[in-house]
């Protein structure tokens, strides 16, 4: 139809706009993926705004490299989880256990969100899901399957209400508002960070890459002991930050025979053997070691804590997931190595226990 009122649009200016919007956007990544057409969506149906989050979670974590094994995996994840609708969140469900697959083995782990999904407590899948995986789903999260209507089961967690969440409020020193409470109830601890202004912005820019890659470039040894080899001999090496003198000791191990010639001639003279350097002392204790690549989320212990085999002493995040660490063996904590929103990657230590 005509006749409409625009109130005077002139559509030239669009041009205009689009360059002003080229120019307010050139510092900011474009992910190249998110430009890509591919012909696995179909089997692996992954949603561009999941696509580029989970790629750019890789790219943080230091697993891109990863990423055509992960999105091969989700085929079978699909075909097992009942074919759900691969949309926020089953999409991030889907690529959540796709990249446990991937990272620890197939079906070695379960994601929380995936394995809900298949005993029912997000509700009825398309298909049924493989018994085998509801089976496993079961006895990892320790819940039985379920035919409840989902809201049911929400309305019988008294954390879901939102007193519970204004009391949190309160007890976080949070202004108590309905915006606030819709995001911690939402967002649980990560909404309380939100809030507190604690969460790491994730705006990525090219200038910051750059400065990161320049940074990752001229990466200095960090503070310690070392030893190095020069022509052949060891020499024990303590590098310290700042202006401070490093110390390079006498060679670690040192012929007798040099030692001998360079000795004053006597009768039966004893072998003589030059005192060795000092060594670089070695850590004391078992470390806790990282099992994937991630970031900190938290750190259940602090040092001189009392700990047993198999305890929680950390949780890292990974695409999304909270993965559990366990201390391989009972003892004390004698040092945390990392700090929350610490990125890590595999085997990096976390905590040592003495």
């Amino acid at each position: 139809g005509g006749k409409y009122d625009l109130g005077g649009l002139d559509i030239a200016k669009i041009l205009q706009y689009e360059e002003v919007l080229k120019d307010c956007l050139s510092d900011y990544m474009l992910p190249p993926e998110a430009t890509q057409v591919s012909t696995l969506i179909p089997f692996s149906p992954m949603p561009g705004g999941a696509l580029t989050a989970n790629t750019q979670m890789m790219r943080d974590d230091n697993t891109l490299s990863k990423f055509p094994e992960v999105i091969k995996a989700m085929q079978e994840v699909v075909v097992k989880g009942g074919f759900g609708t691969s949309v926020t969140p089953v999409s991030q469900f889907y690529w959540q256990q796709a990249y446990a697959n991937v990272m620890f083995g197939p079906w070695k782990q379960i994601a929380p969100g995936y394995g809900k999904m298949v005993l029912g407590y997000f509700g009825k899948t398309p298909v049924e899901p493989d018994a085998e995986i509801v089976a496993l789903a079961s006895e990892k999260l320790k819940l039985q399957p379920t035919s409840e209507n989902p809201l049911d089961i929400a309305d019988l967690d008294p954390r879901k209400s939102i007193s519970a969440w204004k009391e949190r409020l309160e007890i976080e020193k949070l202004e108590v508002t309905e915006e606030n409470i819709f995001i911690a109830a939402a967002c649980d601890e990560k909404g309380i960070a939100f809030l507190k202004g604690e969460s790491p912005l994730n705006v990525r820019k090219i200038s910051d890459t750059d400065t990161k890659e320049e940074k990752k470039g001229k990466q200095k040894m960090t503070n310690g002991n070392y030893t190095v080899v020069v022509d052949g001999k060891k020499f024990s090496v303590q590098v310290a930050e700042g202006d401070m003198n490093i110390q390079v000791c006498a060679p670690v191990v040192q012929s007798v025979q040099a030692v001998v010639a360079a000795a004053p001639i006597v009768e039966a003279p004893a072998p003589v053997v030059a005192p060795a350097a000092p060594v670089a002392k070695a850590v004391s204790g078992t470390q806790v070691p990282a099992s994937v690549n991630g970031n900190v989320w938290k750190i259940q212990v602090n040092v001189g804590d009392k700990v047993e085999k198999g305890q929680v002493v950390a949780i890292l995040e990974a695409m999304k997931m909270e993965i559990d660490i366990e201390s391989p063996c009972a003892g004390t904590v004698s040092s945390i190595d990392v700090a929350p929103n610490d990125t890590v990657e595999e085997g990096q230590s976390l905590v040592t226990i003495a």
